[in-house]
């Protein structure tokens, strides 16, 4: 192609123009979109392997369940899905690593190292979860089975003993929550003590002195109760002194004998006056029966919580 005139010689210079050709077009980069999916595939494969080989057999089948069917939503398998959305369904969890993924347990100290993981996560931690549950199983059974060998025992003497058979009908006994419950209860032509005050009655204190041998055979620790009726408290002792006083100086008063007849006072835990709050007839809130002493031989696990109530979690240094 023809340029302008060379001023200095007089020849025009020869300029070749030549097309640029891309090779492969609009297709040159098609391989890097291949190469890529072949690498996420192997580190999909790789992870796989890892997952295979870093958990525990537990948790394998955890994932060879899932992945049975992985959907969350109802399904129509012919095999139910071991999980709460029915037939086909799986669970409501992605994955169920049997506590495997579950946050470390915590818990208040006072050290200064406040929340700490009590536990590592994993086989081990699950193993010492196991062996704990069954170990306060186990204590549980023994406290119960001795706390039933007391009744027994008491209910034998109560129907041989010259003191107490006299007033078997005034003497409950019960196993609850807490533990084995001895309740005096008031008859009509007995009550225990005198009528609007804290004296017990001769034959209240004999029984509660024949009760503290039984009770200083177990090495569990009691709890004391005084109820009343709804019956207002004449107010001639003073002003302020209600129901409520009334039971708790009875609970008291009832303590005081359980002493004098051999107990040891540091097996008492706690000594509660409830008033009329809780009735044993609610029918007839008047009954004497709701005018009553309760002795709880409390077990390993309610003397436990009843020492840790007023106790606060954490305490600064």
């Amino acid at each position: 192609m023809a340029g302008k005139p060379d001023t200095a010689g007089g020849k025009r210079p020869i300029i070749i123009k030549r097309k640029k050709i891309v090779a492969g077009g609009h297709h040159g980069g098609a391989w890097k979109v291949a190469y890529a999916d072949f690498v996420t595939a192997m580190m999909a494969f790789f992870m796989v392997m890892w997952l295979i080989s870093s958990v525990n057999d537990e948790q394998r089948a955890a994932l060879f369940d899932y992945f049975k069917n992985p959907s969350m939503q109802d399904g129509r398998s012919a095999k139910p899905a071991p999980g709460q959305m029915g037939p086909g369904g799986a669970s409501t969890s992605p994955i169920n690593m049997r506590g495997g993924l579950d946050a470390p347990r915590t818990r208040m100290t006072e050290e200064p190292n406040i929340g700490a993981p009590v536990a590592a996560i994993g086989p081990s931690a699950e193993k010492e979860t196991v062996e704990e549950e069954e170990a306060r199983r186990i204590a549980d059974e023994a406290d119960k089975r001795q706390l039933e060998s007391l009744m027994e025992e008491l209910r034998k003497a109560i129907s041989q003993s010259q003191a107490l058979a006299p007033f078997k009908d005034q003497l409950l006994l019960d196993i609850t929550p807490e533990g084995l419950r001895i309740q005096i209860v008031d008859d009509q032509n007995r009550p225990m003590f005198d009528l609007g005050g804290t004296s017990l009655k001769s034959y209240t204190d004999r029984i509660l002195r024949e009760l503290a041998t039984y009770l200083n055979g177990v090495p569990n620790r009691v709890s004391l109760t005084g109820h009343t009726d709804t019956t207002p408290y004449s107010t001639q002792a003073g002003a302020g002194y209600t129901n409520w006083e009334l039971s708790a100086d009875r609970a008291n008063a009832a303590r005081r004998a359980l002493e004098a007849g051999g107990m040891a006072s540091d097996k008492v835990s706690r000594v509660v006056g409830l008033s009329s709050s809780v009735l044993f007839d609610k029918t007839n809130p008047r009954n004497p029966i709701n005018r009553r002493i309760s002795i709880i031989v409390m077990t390993k696990r309610a003397e436990a919580a009843a020492l840790r109530t007023d106790v606060p979690a954490y305490q600064k240094p």
